[in-house]
């Protein structure tokens, strides 16, 4: 089963627009690290968070592979990077690429858990996943819920608007 970790920067995207309940569109379980869950302390997104992980989301860290997510990024504090990439680390499989997954806008975090052999994407990626994958998501719903997502601080630039908008409508 692949395992789906988010970041505290698609948290709050998602989460200031209400639509973290479309992190389930993906086949798999999604994991949100008590230490990404507490860096998300903006409201709308935080009470929103609050009530998407009673919903049963898993919220552990894999410590075993804390040293060496440390070790990857070069860092001395445990924080949501790390605890990402300890995830990725506990549950990459060589053989199939798809085991890990992260959610991210985090360049950083992207581009080593994408070295490690993670899929990667970010909250727009969610969002046109949704579109894709669920019959009562409408394109034109999708595309509200991008430029809503752009409003409230996770600004894209013209072309990746556009770009986002349309793969909806593909």
């Amino acid at each position: 089963m692949t395992r789906i970790y988010v970041g505290p920067t698609s948290l709050y995207s998602l989460g200031q627009v209400g639509e973290l309940a479309l992190l389930s569109a993906f086949d798999g379980d999604v994991v949100v690290p008590a230490p990404v869950a507490d860096a998300v302390d903006v409201e709308p997104a935080a009470t929103n968070l609050g009530e998407y992980l009673d919903s049963g989301v898993e919220t552990g860290v894999d410590e075993a592979f804390l040293d060496g997510a440390r070790a990857v990024l070069g860092a001395k504090d445990v924080g949501p990077a790390e605890t990402i990439l300890a995830g990725v680390l506990a549950h990459r499989d060589q053989r199939d690429r798809s085991a890990v997954a992260v959610v991210s806008e985090d360049r950083t975090v992207r581009r080593t858990a994408q070295g490690l052999g993670a899929e990667v994407t970010s909250s727009f990626g969610v969002v046109v996943r949704a579109a894709i994958e669920d019959k009562y998501l409408s394109p034109t719903q999708a595309k509200r819920i991008v430029r809503r997502i752009d409003q409230h601080g996770m600004h894209l630039t013209g072309e990746l608007r556009e770009r986002a908008v349309g793969e909806i409508a593909e």
